[in-house]
């Protein structure tokens, strides 16, 4: 079909041949860092903390992409995505494509990742494989720490089938007998509470091996679950885990957006089913109960070979002791200029300052608010703040700086999917130091990452403003890659101003000098800049453009790429997650290459070459190439000035392009292969550990 769009005489760039389906490319990515706990050559706990990513990034898959489509179908809402498949045939799709991921997961978990973590000296204990010391203290846990706060419910017409909450453990339980009562009970549910731990370790004084000994909390409840049916016959007992529907809706009309997420996020916990996880051991007439009992098909069950949630072996990656099963430490690097006891706002009056998260330091972030926290000339400090925590360093600064009597203005995004409670004791705890907060716009989430302090100095007002592609989280800045820019630059000061006036007052749209903002320039002004490389090109001018991002879907972008490979343009896409773009098309994308770097850091900075001739133009965003941001979101997008910065992240990005290693090449069929070739090995993140931090 696809040679039959371009043979004719217009191709046609809408055409559903042209992309590849967004749930089944987020698999795609899922299956990328599932293949990372197989490289021998990454440290075993990493490569077990990668299967633990794969597991809990699928939890997340069902709860908001799967739930939706299921909606969709549920509702009968008709109409197919860019791809042209239908809610119903994607989900269908879906299901095959888990269910041979799944299956990866627990043979990789099972056949590789157990085994030699034995090898290592850490051992997951089977029931079968107890000895008598072993099960003796077992027993003495179970009934110490595990018996009180367990509660079998029986099921039969006076007892349904309980509420189960969200992604939690449970079991459901096959019995034989009367009961006391005299009832004959032949099912019941226990279920786990969220505080026990889902692995116990044996303590050293039990095994005496120096070996670091586990068992599955599941384990010890299957050893000894007969003591919670006195006088009865347990038959079976298998693993269950429900997945639920966990998008919020919240009403924009409502007078207290606030106190509205509060209510939503307690239904969060029993949204429709999505998925259900069971013991691959279950019997039929098991799984038949749960469909009848929970009014669902059996396209939502899932047998697992394993525990139901091997997020759960998240522990096991920071074991103390093991450091070499891990990546080798490293310090972030702090740049001279920004180092103790530095002045960084006459720093900042004499020039823009670059940090590129993780292997620089988040720490001249932080310092910058401290020290504007006790500076006498410093009159506001304004924060957007999407994910951050409650208790974060950033929160306790500007408690500090509201408490000193500067006038703190802080835009929350409280509607930031699974950190909406962290988000609203972060606003309570900053209004409750005195600080402004406001919750950004109705109808459009605040995601621009960005701070503006107003400082007087003489006569006039300067402003000093950090932007960056990532969130003010000190945490994730130690593991996901993201550019923030330091800047004193008046005009994008005055900008930045703009667009908190927006996000905390009413009126019209201002026009900015430098930044590009969505909803309302950012979309227009990467369509112009897409095509004047189309119009260089289609002259016989140099013509290229590398984009990096974590997503790409938005159907504008993608034609407009599109049109640009057609006319000779060299597009380099490097894409983590979800690209909707299909590369490689004869007459069509044969100019795009699509590659997705899964390793040690999560890649989340969103940067844009432009050749623009000779004149090249790099840009940092908060925002992907999803309809979403362009649209739906508040966004800023900002220009690398300085050429030594902007030939900076140039180099970076070229190594990206380098990388033989980590990467993986997106086909024109939307499948991924790993980059192989004979040229010596190059890691983009170890070559920039090396040039930008102390080891």
């Amino acid at each position: 079909m696809i040679k039959e769009i371009i043979e004719g005489n217009e191709v046609d760039l809408k055409s559903p041949e042209f992309y590849i389906n967004r749930e089944l490319s987020l698999i795609e990515f899922n299956r990328r860092v599932l293949e990372q706990a197989k490289i021998e050559d990454t440290p075993l706990l990493e490569r077990l903390r990668f299967l633990c990513i794969s597991s809990t990034n699928l939890d997340e898959f069902f709860e908001i992409r799967v739930s939706g489509l299921k909606h969709k179908t549920d509702t009968e809402l008709v109409g197919v995505g860019l791809d042209g498949l239908s809610s119903q045939d994607a989900l269908i799709e879906i299901r095959v494509r888990v269910e041979q991921l799944i299956e990866a997961q627990y043979e990789t978990l099972n056949e590789v990742l157990l085994p030699q973590l034995e090898q290592e000296g850490i051992r997951f204990i089977r029931r079968s494989e107890w000895n008598e010391e072993q099960s003796e203290w077992l027993y003495k846990y179970f009934q110490d720490s595990l018996l009180p706060v367990l509660t079998p419910m029986g099921l039969d017409p006076a007892h349904p089938f309980p509420r189960i909450l969200n992604k939690t453990l449970s079991f459901i339980i096959s019995l034989e007998g009367k009961d006391a009562f005299g009832r004959n009970c032949d099912m019941a549910v226990v279920q786990a509470p969220r505080s026990l731990p889902r692995l116990i370790q044996i303590p050293d004084s039990i095994n005496n091996t120096g070996k670091h000994d586990f068992v599955f909390l599941s384990s010890i409840i299957h050893a000894y679950v007969d003591e919670l049916f006195h006088g009865m016959k347990v038959k079976g007992t298998f693993q269950l885990r429900i997945t639920r529907n966990s998008d919020l809706f919240v009403d924009e009309e409502e007078v207290n957006l606030l106190r509205a997420m509060e209510g939503e996020l307690l239904s969060r916990r029993y949204g429709d089913i999505v998925r259900i996880e069971i013991d691959k051991d279950a019997p039929d007439d098991i799984v038949h109960f749960l469909l009848k009992n929970f009014n669902i098909n059996e396209s939502l069950i899932y047998k697992v070979n394993g525990p139901v949630n091997l997020g759960r072996l998240m522990q096991i990656c920071n074991l103390d002791g093991r450091g070499d099963l891990r990546y080798p430490a490293f310090t972030p690097k702090v740049p001279g200029k920004l180092g103790k006891g530095s002045d960084i706002f006459a720093v900042l009056r004499k020039q823009d300052i670059l940090l590129h998260h993780p292997y620089e330091s988040f720490k001249p972030v932080v310092d910058l608010l401290r020290q504007a926290a006790v500076d006498s000339k410093v009159l506001v400090i304004k924060q957007t703040l999407y994910r951050t925590g409650p208790d974060s360093i950033v929160a306790d600064v500007l408690v500090e700086a509201a408490r000193a009597g500067k006038e703190v203005i802080v835009v929350i995004e409280i509607r930031a999917r699974f950190d909406e409670a962290d988000n609203i004791a972060l606003a309570n705890r900053l209004q409750e130091a005195g600080a402004h907060v406001v919750y950004g716009v109705v109808g459009y989430k605040t995601h621009a990452k960005m701070m503006l302090i107003v400082r007087r100095e003489g006569k006039v007002l300067r402003n000093y403003v950090h932007m960056g592609t990532g969130n003010y989280h000190p945490v994730t800045a130690q593991v996901y890659t993201d550019y923030g820019l330091f800047t004193s630059d008046a005009k994008i000061g005055e900008d930045v101003h703009k667009v908190f006036m927006q996000l905390t007052s009413l009126g019209k749209v201002s026009k900015l000098h430098k930044l590009l903002q969505a909803p309302f320039t950012l979309h227009a002004a990467l369509l112009k800049k897409i095509n004047n490389e189309t119009s260089n090109a289609s002259k016989g001018k140099p013509a290229r453009i590398i984009a990096k991002m974590n997503a790409l879907i938005e159907p504008g972008i993608i034609q407009a790429l599109y049109r640009a490979s057609i006319a000779g343009v060299k597009i380099e896409l490097i894409v983590r997650g979800v690209c909707s773009l299909r590369p490689g098309i004869p007459g069509v994308s044969e100019n795009i290459q699509v590659r997705s770097i899964v390793g040690r850091f999560l890649e989340h900075t969103r940067v844009f070459y432009f050749q623009n001739k000779d004149e090249p133009e790099v840009y940092c965003s908060s925002a992907d190439w999803m309809e979403r941001n362009m649209f739906h979101r508040v966004e800023i997008c900002f220009p690398i000035q300085t050429k030594r910065i902007s030939n900076e992240i140039i180099k970076h990005l070229e190594y990206c392009l380098k990388d033989n290693k980590q990467s993986w090449i997106l086909q024109s069929d939307g499948s991924y292969q790993r980059l192989e070739n004979d040229e010596e090995p190059f890691v983009a993140q170890e070559q920039l550990l090396e040039d930008l931090s102390k080891h």
